[in-house]
């Protein structure tokens, strides 16, 4: 299973249209849940929120501006390799504010798209179109480049 973990709720409508456009995709490959939380203004709350969707079991991967950044092929290779071990990849996207320090000491793997900074609407988008790309390119399918 994947588990994407999210804070704050999308209000936009193309950008819910999208998720729930890439989220059927993935289910076609692997079961894949979006859990979104709210956000609150302190990161010991918002940890604690997540904590209640994290599994002893579960490969943690935080979203991290200083994570390391991988092209298409290596995310892909990591998924297919953590699954693997693993039975479930939890991605975690963090608040505006980030995520707590607690969080990022559980993470298995911390992952950075980019030195810059996304909306965490588009993000989601960014994420999902990415897991899609890689299940795409692990069972050697063509998808566009």
């Amino acid at each position: 299973m994947i588990k994407i973990i999210v804070l704050g709720k999308l209000k936009e409508e193309y950008l819910k249209e999208l998720t729930t456009d890439y989220l059927k995709r993935i289910n076609k490959y692997h079961k894949c849940l979006l859990i979104e939380l709210k956000d609150e203004e302190n990161l010991e709350i918002e940890a604690k929120n997540i904590k209640k969707y994290l599994n002893s079991n579960d490969y943690i991967i935080t979203l991290e501006i200083d994570g390391k950044e991988l092209d298409s092929l290596e995310f892909a290779n990591l998924i297919d390799k953590t699954f693997n071990n693993y039975g479930t990849i939890t991605f975690i996207i963090g608040s505006s504010t980030g995520l707590d320090k607690s969080i990022k000491e559980m993470s298995n793997y911390k992952l950075s798209f980019s030195k810059l900074t996304f909306p965490h609407g588009l993000f989601r988008g960014v994420l999902l179109e990415q897991i899609y790309r890689a299940f795409k390119i692990n069972n050697h399918e063509s998808y566009h480049k």
